[in-house]
């Protein structure tokens, strides 16, 4: 039976559904729809080059595995996987020596300050009392030298002519003031004379220095005994100036002479010839290097005309130089100068209970550039019964610098004293 679905299409003979029949049909020139299903591509028709030989077996190179990447970036795979595990192991050594280094760096220094913190010897300088002034803005560091022969034998005092008195007085009172903002810090130098209220029971008015002194006592309204020391000089000097104190640091003659050879000495510069027996002093004028021995009788001696205010101008001098010198490069990266002045420092320096070693160190830094040097300004000299020779601070000029430091202000120039 003839398809029906094809019945009436050109070129249709109707004879196509017979069993084992196909006739192909299509316009005269043209393939018809079997020819282009079995027909060669036009691709496959054209000659591609010549036909290629293999070479003689003489001229083979020889075999060579190529190597090939894994998925991990610059990992180079051969086959055994030797290569990437030497490369592993070197990657894993030297995970762990910087391992081992970063602990070894911060384990050490960090043990090293807690050493030298604890060696510190502390006493209770700063205590708060009735009336006492509030913070200032700024910060303020008490420094002071004592005479004090402490840990000294008979032969090192003799070497030092530095007499063997008992107890201890102030050689150098000086406050350091670092003002908040990007101020230059600012050493003042604090005259042992000034005329000041004494905090001790008993005492009226008198020299600052008496309030240092340890063989001076009173009994205070609840039978206590008060002698003098840290903690009176300190707040003799807060009542006076109004300036609260944030951080007190002692040195002893010792010390004092122990810190500059940790250093190599300082340089100082002398106008004039000087010399004082009572000081262990002979040094010509000019610029010199001075050892520890020689710059301790340089800022002690009172052989010259205007006596202890000359002696302040040299006491501000060295104390400049010798921030210069611990604080430079040459002394902080060398471990041959930096750990003998550790070890100097925290042995000698005493500083009140709340203090620590960063407190001290903080202070090298802050007056690397351009610390100013000045004293309270002095306003009068005379002789007052059962005191003697007094110092008298200018009050106006006193006040502005005092303003200036409670504000965290700089110092302003009028108030500095030469």
């Amino acid at each position: 039976m003839a398809d029906r679905r094809h019945r009436g299409r050109p070129g249709s003979t109707g004879e196509h559904d017979r069993g084992g029949v196909f006739r192909r049909t299509g316009a005269p020139g043209e393939p018809d729809e079997f020819e282009k299903l079995y027909r060669p591509r036009e691709s496959e028709q054209r000659v591609v080059g010549k036909t290629r030989r293999l070479p003689p077996a003489d001229q083979v190179p020889p075999h060579r595995p190529r190597k090939r990447r894994t998925h991990g970036a610059g990992r180079v795979y051969d086959g055994r996987g030797i290569k990437r595990r030497a490369q592993e192991d070197r990657k894993r050594r030297l995970r762990n020596t910087l391992i081992v280094l970063s602990v070894l760096l911060l384990v050490l220094p960090t043990g090293f300050y807690l050493w030298a913190n604890s060696r510190l010897e502390r006493v209770e300088a700063l205590r708060d009392y009735e009336g006492r002034p509030d913070r200032a803005r700024g910060t303020v560091y008490m420094i002071v030298g004592s005479d004090s022969r402490e840990g000294m034998d008979e032969e090192r005092m003799r070497e030092l002519a530095t007499g063997n008195a008992e107890g201890r007085r102030t050689d150098t009172i000086m406050i350091l003031y670092m003002p908040r903002g990007d101020g230059d810090p600012t050493i003042v130098s604090v005259p042992r004379d000034s005329y000041v209220p004494m905090p001790i029971p008993g005492y009226a008015d008198n020299k600052i220095n008496t309030a240092f002194a340890d063989s001076v006592c009173g009994t205070g309204e609840d039978g206590e005994q008060v002698c003098g020391g840290p903690a009176p000089l300190v707040q003799a000097f807060e009542q006076a100036s109004g300036v609260r104190v944030d951080h007190y640091v002692e040195i002893g003659m010792g010390g004092f002479v122990d810190l500059v050879d940790a250093v190599g000495g300082v340089e100082l510069c002398p106008e004039e010839p000087m010399v004082d027996p009572k000081a262990g002093l002979d040094i010509e004028a000019g610029c010199q290097e001075m050892d520890g021995g020689t710059a301790l009788g340089y800022v002690r001696t009172r052989a010259t005309p205007r006596a202890d205010l000359d002696r302040i101008q040299r006491q501000r001098e060295f104390f400049s130089a010798l921030v210069q010198e611990t604080s430079a490069p040459s002394t902080l990266f060398n471990p041959f100068k930096s750990v003998p002045l550790v070890l100097a420092g925290t042995d000698t320096f005493m500083v009140d209970e709340g203090d620590k070693l960063r407190h001290l160190a903080s202070m090298l830094p802050a007056m690397r550039g351009g610390t100013r040097t000045t004293a309270v300004p002095v306003g009068d000299t005379p002789t007052l019964d059962g005191v003697g020779s007094v110092v008298l601070w200018d009050e106006g000029r006193a006040e502005l610098m005092f303003d200036a430091m409670r504000e965290g202000e700089p110092i302003p120039e009028e108030a500095m004293q030469d």
